[in-house]
Parts: structure tokens; sequence; C-alpha cells
């Protein structure tokens, strides 16, 4: 654009090639391409950019522009309460990013969270970050097939011993308290609760939805028996 005004200044074409040279590129500034969103879903039909509403687009834009970079998941739904869903994807972006926990730690809980919920595409997602982040194959599939892991590090079992009591008791002792308040923190401990909550709510959204998994991925997880899951707690 300089160069053309540049160009109507010294006379090297008039004032009506000018402006019929900038109507497109002032058009393509204030029409940018839309975004490959990639959405999926079942229940909840997948949504297309060009017909989601500007609340839908805003929330759209700040899932991209984050450090997911991606649509999968639990936003197709989300996107149907854009305003709350903006700020939920906000929460989630904050407690699985810059949580005080360890990614390792995090990534354990969010698996228990998702085991507890039978949570399909959770597990499929995150069973690969957990794996990434550190976690071991044999504690991952000791929660997959709902047993207590039998090696773990001290601070890995604070984390199993305080998500899944309070998941299978509703609360937790004083002792499984103080020993996560040992090894994490007092924030830890409420950074811990808040990735168990933000992921409780991603769970039940892609169950109701029943949201697919990707093309030729097989579900991971098998259903427990009230006896089996029991096997999570202590």
């Amino acid at each position: 654009m300089n160069q053309l005004l540049d160009s109507y200044d010294r006379g090297r074409i008039s004032r009506r090639g000018l402006v019929g040279a900038m109507i497109p590129l002032l058009a393509a500034r204030q029409s940018p391409a839309a975004p490959d969103v990639h959405l999926r879903g079942d229940r909840f039909p997948p949504l297309t950019y060009e017909r989601m509403t500007p609340e839908q687009k805003t929330m759209t834009g700040h899932v991209l522009a984050g450090e997911r970079g991606s649509m999968n998941g639990p936003f197709n739904v989300l996107l149907r309460s854009p305003e709350m869903g903006d700020l939920a994807q906000k929460f989630g972006a904050h407690i699985r990013f810059h949580s005080s926990l360890p990614k390792k730690l995090n990534e354990f809980a969010i698996l228990i969270t998702a085991r507890s919920w039978n949570s399909q595409f959770e597990w499929y997602a995150h069973h690969q970050y957990a794996l990434q982040a550190g976690l071991s194959a044999g504690i991952i599939e000791a929660v997959a097939s709902g047993k207590r892991p039998s090696s773990m590090q001290p601070d890995e079992e604070a984390v199993y011993n305080f998500c899944s009591e309070l998941l299978h008791t509703k609360e937790v002792s004083d002792a499984t308290f103080q020993a996560a308040v040992n090894k994490l923190g007092e924030r830890g401990v409420v950074d811990l609760v808040g990735v168990m909550g933000y992921y409780h709510l991603v769970s039940m959204l892609l169950n109701i939805d029943r949201y697919p998994l990707p093309d030729g991925a097989k579900p991971e997880l098998k259903p427990l028996s009230k006896a089996r899951g029991g096997d999570q707690s202590g």
C-alpha cells in the first residue's frame, strides 16, 4: 500500500487508479481468511467458522491463539454457550499449562479423572501427554485397569491417594491431606483440585456429546466393575 501511495504522489497513477488498487487491499485487511477449525462432534454437530456467531468466533480465536492451537476436545460443545465456554477454556488453559504442579503430576490427575468418567477421548489424548511428561507406562496401565499402581514416587503416591480418595469418598482424610500438602504445598493442593474439577467438566461434555475418537483410533478404556473401580482408592 505504501508503494501505491508513493506512485500516486509521484504522478505515476491517477486518483481513480489509486482507489481501484486500494479497494481489494482494504477488503483483505477487513476480512481475514477464516481459520480452519476442524471441529468434530456427534450429538452436537460440528460447527463451521462461517456459520458461527460473533461470540463463537471470539471464543474460537482465543482457543486457537493460545497454547493448545487446536479445537479438538470439548470446544465444539462449549461453543453452544460461548461466553461460558470462553471463560472455561481460559481456566482450562491456565490449569493445564501454568499450574504450580509439575506437568507429570498434572497429567496424572487428569488421567485419574478421565478414568473415573470412562472418558475415552480425554484418556486417548492425555495418555500420550502423560508419557511425554515422564509418567511411567506401568502407572498409566494400572490406572486404566482400575488398579492401584504398584510402584510410585512419593509425589506420585500423594497425588494418587488424594485424587482417588476424593473421587471415591467425596472427602480426604487428615493424613491424605497432609501428605499432599507436604509434597505439593497448599497452592499445589488447590491446583490439584482445580485440574480435577476442570477435567470433570471436560469429561462430562465429551461423554454427553459421545465425542468421537480420531479416525483409526480405538477406545483404550474398558468399563470397570464397582469392585475394580474401588481398587483405586487407598
